[in-house]
């Protein structure tokens, strides 16, 4: 039922803003969810992000929320467009699997204390390791910007705070691989 355009190579390459593109390129409506249409115990585990700034971190999240079954993604206070071209590319087309939606957090404290979900925050002030700490479905992982990490007001209103440990000198890792780490666990 799609309509299908032929196109010269030179264009597909501009338009896919890539040398050497696929064959394809498509157009589709942009679709997000909103947050009271999200069914909070349809799914053990669910990913909140906070002011995420770097749309391959946001789309390398997206593809680990698909791979993991998790119930989708909420945007929480702005961030990067999750429909920009690197988002999508690097969610290699789990943008279109994932549930996606966007709330303040002061609404999406509320969604999840009224869905009775546990708010786990990745910070590196946790107290507790990632793999160790007491968690009951449902679950929301709460990762904070690859810059400052979670708010002082986020980090109270988690449940706990968990952390991943660090055995070389690194202090932290990038946001989506930490939050890819604490997910599977």
């Amino acid at each position: 039922g799609a309509e299908v355009v032929r196109a010269p190579e030179r264009l597909i390459g501009q338009l896919a803003r890539k040398d050497n593109p696929q064959s394809v390129v498509a157009l589709f409506h942009q679709r997000s969810t909103a947050l009271d249409d999200l069914d909070l115990l349809s799914a053990r585990l669910w990913i909140a992000l906070q002011s995420v700034r770097d749309p391959g971190n946001l789309g390398t999240v997206l593809r680990t929320a698909d791979a993991i079954g998790a119930g989708g993604v909420i945007l929480l206070d702005g961030g990067c467009d999750p429909f920009s071209v690197e988002a999508v590319r690097a969610s290699m087309g789990s943008l279109f699997a994932v549930k996606l939606a966007r709330a303040d957090f002061a609404a999406f404290n509320a969604w999840r204390l009224a869905g009775g979900a546990q708010l786990i925050g990745s910070s590196l002030e946790g107290a507790v390791r990632h793999d160790l700490a007491p968690l009951s479905a449902p679950v929301v992982l709460l990762s904070g910007n690859e810059q400052s990490g979670l708010p002082d007001d986020m980090a109270a209103a988690c449940d706990a705070l968990v952390k991943l440990p660090m055995a070389g000198r690194a202090d932290s890792l990038n946001l989506a691989v930490a939050t890819a780490v604490t997910a599977y666990d």
